[in-house]
């Protein structure tokens, strides 16, 4: 069996970083379930998108964010339509009409658009300062963009599936037009911890992209109202050893907060969960590092996707 390969999924036959390969694999799931050919807005969006990370759009700069980069919002939108397909296929077309499947696809690609910087912004340098926000701004964008592709009557839907994929609001909390939603907004959510974890190089980008992210949008410490700080990860090193740990938390999300959605991948797979036993892999190799202290044994080179490398982000590995 041929490795993976750092830019592909877990079967290692789509490349995550080229957006007509995830493009023609998510239009022929969608084409296989309904028996119908894709419309055009479906290869539209994966295009628009395109034109968003490369600083293409109107009044947008390119994608400034190494780890919620363009291969990150591609490798969850693959999975999303896995998940999709796994659950018309465990219930119904009508469960999810392929309306909202294309309602579904549409809000993994756009889940992180939120980090892209407006032109007009001369307050933030990067858009990782928008971490904490980045999904409130992602739904304000949705709401402009769905009405562009013939889909308005979902804006507000898609401006608040999308939360499913933060923690702005708790997902219980979250408030959609009805259960289809929330049980796209659960699978979405999946999608976005399966398909980060399950990513061949995730430790790498944890450690080399992540970190950055973190310090530059306020999460890598935390000030209290007494106006004290929590370091909650002191180095990138210490945010690798503390990924199983972080893994607990994301289990019971899967798990019980975004109802076990996750496992609807295994129809998709015939009844395996390769994005699970990839995860598990990299938590595996996490508590190794962790136990041996050891973080050159994050070895794998992550694809760079289009994105310019940011100088201040690369991070030497020492503990």
């Amino acid at each position: 069996m041929r490795e993976r390969r750092n830019e592909y999924d877990v079967t290692n036959s789509v490349n995550t970083t080229d957006a007509q390969d995830v493009s023609q694999t998510v239009c022929c799931i969608y084409q296989d379930l309904y028996q119908q050919d894709a419309p055009k807005n479906l290869n539209q969006v994966f295009t628009d998108l395109g034109r968003l990370y490369r600083g293409e759009y109107p009044g947008f700069h390119e994608c400034e964010t190494n780890y919620h980069n363009f291969q990150h919002v591609l490798d969850v939108t693959l999975a999303m339509a896995r998940l999709l397909n796994g659950c018309v296929r465990s219930t119904s077309t009508e469960t999810i009409s392929e309306r909202l499947f294309r309602f579904g696809i549409i809000t993994a690609l756009y889940h992180d658009c939120g980090y892209i910087r407006h032109r007009k912004d001369t307050k933030h340098q990067n858009g990782a300062e928008y971490t904490t926000v980045h999904v409130s701004r992602g739904a304000r964008f949705l709401e402009e963009y769905l009405p562009t592709i013939g889909m308005g009557d979902l804006a507000q839907a898609a401006a608040r599936v999308i939360h499913f994929t933060g923690y702005e609001i708790p997902v219980d909390r979250i408030k959609v037009p009805g259960p289809e939603f929330r049980l796209i907004g659960n699978l979405l959510g999946s999608a976005d911890i399966l398909a980060q974890m399950a990513d061949r190089c995730y430790l790498e980008k944890c450690y080399d992209r992540l970190y950055p992210e973190f310090v530059r949008g306020g999460i890598a410490r935390r000030r209290h109202k007494d106006g004290s700080e929590e370091v909650l990860f002191a180095s990138a090193a210490d945010l690798i050893f503390k990924t199983p740990r972080f893994y607990q938390g994301a289990n019971k999300r899967l798990k019980e907060d975004l109802g076990g959605c996750y496992n609807y991948i295994e129809e998709h797979f015939n009844g395996q969960n390769l994005y699970f036993e990839e995860l598990e892999k990299n938590i595996n190799h996490a508590r190794t590092i962790a136990m041996e202290g050891d973080i050159s044994r994050l070895r794998r080179r992550p694809p760079l996707s289009g994105e310019k490398p940011d100088g201040d982000d690369q991070q030497m590995r020492l503990i």
